[in-house]
């Protein structure tokens, strides 16, 4: 499968890169297209998101932005304050730590449960998105790289075939993409390409032990590089991060 046709098919299925799925200029699209710059760090946490500046943005309603800041709000990625409106969320340190010890509890066993399950069509697919996670790296674009990164590991959840723990993984993986934002201190938080390649080669040889202790590290390496003190990050801004 071509590289691009298998980025556009995750849009399509995963409410995470749903832009395309969402007629433009409705609430749905906005959400989607404001939750790609959440995961991208186009907009760090903290950020204001003034519904005047984001309806002009997107040439629309502040009716329709209100919904799409509602559903966001909804997925724990934005933060609606009285009297003082909408923000990118800002994990504490002890949600930090309680988001991985829940993907800890959670992706060691369903990434098991990918492997025995693994088809080559399967093993395609998430090649392809590896390769797509190269080119980001190699283009310089750090953000669709992590972006791309963390669905990686919603497509192994899928591949698992356990929609109820896919739900739950997808909207970790979400938040860590805050956490990432907001603590880390090396590049390693972008997921590794070692450690990707390895999983891979498990899923090749359809070795699920290896491949549920290669996910045990993999996120006790994504902890490790964060450094997980309490503090705050610069706001972007708004009109500049939408690249409008």
């Amino acid at each position: 499968m071509p590289q691009n046709e298998y980025v556009s098919g995750q849009r399509n299925r995963t409410g995470i890169m749903a832009k395309t799925a969402a007629k433009k200029g409705t609430s749905d699209w906005v959400a989607a297209d404001l939750e790609q710059a959440i995961h991208e760090h186009r907009l760090p946490p903290g950020t204001k998101l003034g519904e005047d500046e984001i309806a002009e943005a997107y040439t629309t309603s502040r009716t329709t932005v209100r919904a799409a800041l509602q559903a966001l709000a909804h997925r724990r990625l934005v933060e609606l304050k009285r009297n003082r409106g909408a923000f990118v969320a800002q994990p504490t340190v002890r949600e930090a730590r309680e988001v991985f010890e829940a993907r800890a509890m959670l992706e060691p066993r369903t990434t098991r449960s990918a492997t025995q399950r693994m088809t080559d069509d399967a093993f395609a697919r998430l090649q392809a998105h590896i390769d797509a996670e190269h080119q980001a790296l190699d283009d310089g674009d750090s953000g669709r790289a992590l972006y791309l990164s963390g669905h990686f590991h919603i497509e192994i959840a899928r591949i698992a075939d356990q929609s109820t723990i896919e739900a739950f993984i997808s909207e970790l993986v979400s938040r860590s993409s805050l956490i990432i934002a907001l603590y880390w201190h090396r590049r390693a938080a972008l997921c590794e390409s070692q450690a990707h390649h390895a999983l891979m080669e498990a899923f090749r040889t359809r070795d699920a032990d290896l491949a549920e202790d290669l996910m045990k590290s993999h996120l006790l390496d994504l902890v490790a590089s964060l450094d997980l003190r309490n503090r705050t990050s610069i706001p972007a801004s708004l009109k500049e991060a939408l690249g409008r």
